[in-house]
């Protein structure tokens, strides 16, 4: 069974930083990418990040990019979500997902299937 643990969330003020993990476990590592989506209240949800271990492709939306780093421990099977300079637009519920296509397009991640149950990310002005 497919299972991702997210954990780093909380509040933190504008300008700030916060990293964020996804603990996996129940498949091959190599054989999926990893996104990070977040949903804020009364909004779609968004695709804020990909990586695939596979082929080192990753995906950053717009609204994040230079300010957040994705990466992998392949050995924890963990991946992270660094975020800097957090701004208050960056507050939501944070979601890791995995999908069984080992690769990152460069296009907002869709289709996951599997998921975390969320991390609060809250961005204080």
């Amino acid at each position: 069974e497919v299972q991702l643990v997210e954990s780093g969330g909380g509040l933190v003020q504008a300008g700030g930083s916060l990293r964020l993990s996804c603990a996996t476990s129940g498949f091959t590592f190599g054989n999926y990418a990893i996104g990070w989506f977040r949903q804020a209240p009364g909004k779609e949800r968004e695709g804020v990040s990909c990586i695939s271990s596979r082929d080192g492709s990753t995906y950053y939306a717009d609204s994040v990019k230079g300010r957040f780093t994705i990466s992998s421990d392949n050995a924890k099977r963990t991946v992270y979500l660094q975020m800097n300079s957090l701004k208050p637009e960056d507050t939501a519920v944070y979601f890791c997902a995995a999908d069984p296509i080992p690769h990152c397009p460069a296009t907002p991640p869709v289709g996951f299937a599997s998921w975390g149950q969320g991390t609060q990310v809250t961005v204080s002005s």
